[in-house]
């Protein structure tokens, strides 16, 4: 077992240090026999689709106004009075953050360092950036769901629902932080809301896909555990940590010939 801890480090003293790590890092994905990339928010925020400042503030001016929001994150546990708002808050988050945005730098360049490798990606990012950076399908777990989902909003059955017409048009016709009330969306079973499939309480939507790319990953680890494998961390911090950093450390101790690195501005270990 080996272990990389690699922090944002000014200190010109320790430019050196910093240096060797990145070639060891550099070694590491040059000679392992298999890859786990596991991607973390800090990935995304890398790549440009931050959550805060200049451009939440851009895109978010009337809701800013209306509600006091200070980010996209704590806005999406706001409790909107009406469904009409909720929705018209939603679809800009969405739009924003899934539809029309080309895939981040870091994904592009992640992608050339992994390209023709034995790699399996693990995130909790629902962005969908791994998708638009053409990584390969049948090797990303994304295990918090996908902005561009709805689901039944008390489960009452597991299918989903692509909502890029839908999200448009809300985006569209939406006026005064609401939308129209025929635009809200609702569950085609059980006539109840609908929500976007992300895993914030215990009604969170697995479809088969979900379960077969959970599938995958664990073939993966099973096929690969007595290997060269890498465990690399990306921007993963601690609001999930039982999702990619604790596993990661707990398989690096256990696999006689794992390596693990971990790559964060202030929570690397």
């Amino acid at each position: 077992m080996s272990l990389i801890n690699l922090n944002n480090r000014k200190d010109e003293n320790q430019k050196q240090a910093y240096l060797e790590k990145i070639e060891e890092i550099k070694n590491q994905l040059n000679y392992a026999d298999a890859i786990v990339i596991g991607g973390g928010s800090g990935l995304s925020t890398a790549a440009g689709l931050t959550y805060s400042g200049e451009r939440f503030e851009n895109f978010f001016t009337e809701f800013i106004k209306n509600y006091g929001f200070t980010d996209m994150y704590s806005a999406g546990f706001y409790p909107f009075d009406t469904q009409e708002e909720r929705w018209a808050y939603w679809s800009k988050h969405i739009y924003c953050n899934r539809y029309d945005i080309d895939a981040g730098r870091v994904y592009k360049v992640l992608l050339e360092l992994v390209k023709g490798k034995n790699y399996f990606v693990l995130t909790t990012n629902v962005d969908h950036q791994f998708w638009l950076a053409n990584f390969d399908d049948n090797r990303i777990f994304a295990t918090q769901g996908d902005y561009g989902y709805f689901q039944c909003a008390h489960k009452c059955h597991d299918k989903l629902y692509n909502n890029e017409e839908a999200v448009r048009k809300m985006l569209e016709y939406q006026k005064g932080c609401k939308i129209p009330t025929h635009l809200i969306p609702k569950c085609p079973v059980c006539g109840g809301d609908m929500s976007v499939n992300l895993r914030c309480d215990n009604f969170f939507a697995e479809d088969e896909k979900w379960h077969i790319a959970r599938k995958k990953y664990e073939e993966f680890l099973k096929e690969n555990k007595s290997k060269k494998i890498l465990f690399i961390e990306l921007g993963v911090g601690m609001n999930t940590p039982v999702i990619i950093k604790y596993p990661f450390w707990k398989m690096t101790a256990a696999y006689k010939n794992a390596s693990y690195v971990c790559i964060n501005k202030g929570e690397a270990w």
